[in-house]
């Protein structure tokens, strides 16, 4: 990430106030079962988006994306969502809260850069809005906490972007902390701290490189199976939510319901099992089991969700066919996009080496990043 208090410098002749930073985040486990009022198992990595602040003594709102060389502008009295604006529309929305909230209208000046890898599932945005959030927040002189912090980035993205998101999307770059997972229970959204050492080992991100289409309206799809699932469901209890069933009772629906429905909410049903069986390895500081958990859920993932793809199965079988590879799964919607692996050193060099014969199977040439587990929001000045 570049020095982004000198970049702002050169950029408006003027040295920020406040600079703040939030880091991307990785989902181990639980992130399709939100819908179904699941618990997502998620850690804070070490890529991070810093935005830098300085006020302006006009109504001028400016924005300097430095990884992009873009420039947006706006002004207090044209303070609305615009899709020309892209990657500006968060921290605007940011700041249409707060005005909203009566903190005093001033232009800005905000500068941004960051090297969370964007598009492939790793909350690149959602850092983007929370360090806004904190170096706005700060500059204004307030104090919100980490729950202010996070209701003014929903705020943001929900009523100012139009945006849909999951329960822990902002909360884990905000309350993370070093050597920790974050479980986020999406019944109520509060967040639990989970121990997260897997002492000399790397966690590594492989980006498959596959083009996604039609993604979203898979996941409408899937949700859809669950909605129907659930119906059935509630003709014997009624009032209860998918998470309130065990797989046991789904046993009952054979016959009754397509097969493929019946997977996929098999699927929900052994997830959120699966994040309460890791939080307790994890407490119990059981690395191996955990792993294992892990493995178990990307072959759910394949099965029973069905929402990996060939690509994504061959990273994850040659990754764990190394010694020294705890675990490797999907991260992400899927339908490509990236695994998420634990692995040791020696493995890491033997998985990059076996690469390039994946881009001679499939034609795609896979990026691979290294990170480690991360605080979450800072601030300096």
């Amino acid at each position: 990430m570049k020095d982004i208090a000198d970049l702002h410098a050169r950029e408006f002749e003027a040295v920020p106030e406040v600079v703040a930073s939030a880091p991307g985040t990785i989902r181990f486990l639980g992130e399709h079962t939100e819908e179904s009022e699941g618990v997502v198992l998620s850690i804070a990595i070490s890529q991070r988006v810093a935005v830098a602040v300085s006020p302006r003594r006009d109504s001028s709102l400016r924005f300097y994306a430095a990884d992009l060389n873009e420039r947006k502008r706006t002004s207090l009295a044209n303070l609305k969502f615009k899709r020309e604006d892209r990657w500006a529309n968060l921290p605007k929305g940011v700041l249409a809260s707060l005005f909203d909230q009566g903190a005093p209208s001033q232009g800005y000046n905000v500068t941004v850069s960051g090297n969370i890898p964007q598009g492939i599932g790793l909350g690149s945005s959602a850092s983007f809005v929370v360090a806004s959030a904190a170096a706005f927040s700060a500059l204004l002189g307030r104090n919100p906490g980490n729950d202010g912090i996070v209701e003014l980035c929903r705020t943001a993205e929900s009523e100012f972007c139009g945006r849909e998101f999951g329960p822990a999307e902002h909360v884990v770059p905000v309350v993370s902390r070093p050597g920790t997972a974050v479980s986020v229970d999406a019944r109520n959204g509060r967040p639990r701290l989970v121990p997260f050492d897997i002492g000399q080992s790397v966690v590594l991100i492989t980006d498959s490189r596959v083009p996604r289409f039609s993604v979203d309206t898979e996941l409408r799809q899937r949700g859809e199976d669950c909605r129907q699932c659930l119906h059935h469901l509630n003709r014997r209890h009624p009032g209860r939510t998918l998470r309130d069933y065990s797989p046991e009772d789904l046993d009952e629906l054979m016959g009754e319901l397509p097969e493929g429905m019946r997977r996929r909410c098999l699927f929900i049903l052994e997830e959120i099992r699966r994040v309460s069986e890791a939080e307790d390895l994890l407490a119990r500081d059981d690395l191996a089991g955990f792993g294992r958990v892990v493995n178990k859920s990307q072959a759910g993932l394949r099965n029973l969700l069905e929402v990996s793809c060939p690509e994504i199965d061959w990273l994850v079988k040659r990754s764990s066919e190394i010694e020294g590879t705890l675990c490797s799964r999907l991260t992400g919607k899927g339908f490509g996009g990236c695994t998420v692996s634990i692995m040791s050193r020696e493995a890491v060099e033997d998985y990059k080496s076996r690469l390039e014969e994946y881009e001679r199977i499939f034609g795609f040439k896979a990026a691979v990043y290294e990170t480690t587990v991360s605080g979450g929001v800072e601030l300096q000045g």
